[in-house]
């Protein structure tokens, strides 16, 4: 297993961000008009084959097109950033800024019951995810926590064998597991005061994020490609 020996501050920062803001997009879909989560492929794909085994074909476009629009934003994510291996002058401003922009667009159609506002949403969030793979072999996923789950069930594998466990990969797995369940709880208590406005939230900070990562950049002398 590649040892995962070191990982930036701003990357610590980012992954912490990222997660906090998969878990307030995620649980807004929870409560929203459809009830559905918008980063869970997992449930969404098991939806798809419930709707197909019922020949519900209403649904079944509904599904796909969630699961399509999550996949169109991963595509898009890897045309922006190119590269799988998190590094520091990536295009992830860009990302970011369009990850903004779709939450942003999304809020009037979803403030207005309209699927087509879940789907910019999933693609969002597709984006988002496809945007940081790996790190020195450590593959890091924001927008969900099975992964993570997984990841720590095996380490504590290893630790009950006697082998060795990088330390940084367990915070790495603690690190988003904490800011999703905390983005999880803001968008619940959010939702509850705003609807679906809430989404304009995490619509800023991505917006937010977009530039600060940019003004680091500046600052650090870094040609962002």
């Amino acid at each position: 297993m590649p040892v995962l020996r070191q990982l930036p501050r701003w990357a610590w920062i980012g992954t912490g961000i990222l997660a906090l803001i998969a878990g307030l997009v995620n649980a807004i879909g929870y409560l929203g008009f459809m009830h559905e989560p918008i980063t869970n492929l997992t449930g969404n794909a098991t939806q798809l084959g419930i709707a197909i085994s019922a020949g519900d074909w209403l649904q079944i476009a509904h599904w796909a097109l969630t699961i399509g629009a999550f996949v169109l934003g991963a595509t898009i994510s890897g045309m922006i950033v190119r590269q799988n291996t998190l590094q520091l002058g990536r295009r992830y401003g860009l990302a970011m800024l369009l990850e903004s922009a779709l939450l942003f667009g999304a809020v009037p159609l979803i403030d207005a019951a309209h699927l087509s506002g879940l789907y910019l949403a999933s693609m969002a969030m597709g984006l988002q995810n496809g945007m940081v793979s790996a790190y020195s072999g450590a593959v890091i996923r924001t927008s969900h926590v099975t992964g993570i789950f997984t990841d720590l069930g095996m380490y504590l594998g290893h630790l009950l064998r006697g082998m060795p466990v990088d330390p940084l990969r367990l915070r790495l797995c603690g690190i988003v597991v904490a800011h999703f369940i905390i983005g999880s709880i803001a968008g619940t208590l959010l939702f509850a005061q705003l609807r679906e406005h809430a989404l304009l939230i995490p619509a800023a900070l991505t917006g937010a994020g977009s530039l600060g990562y940019g003004l680091y950049c500046w600052q650090a002398g870094i040609r962002v490609r």
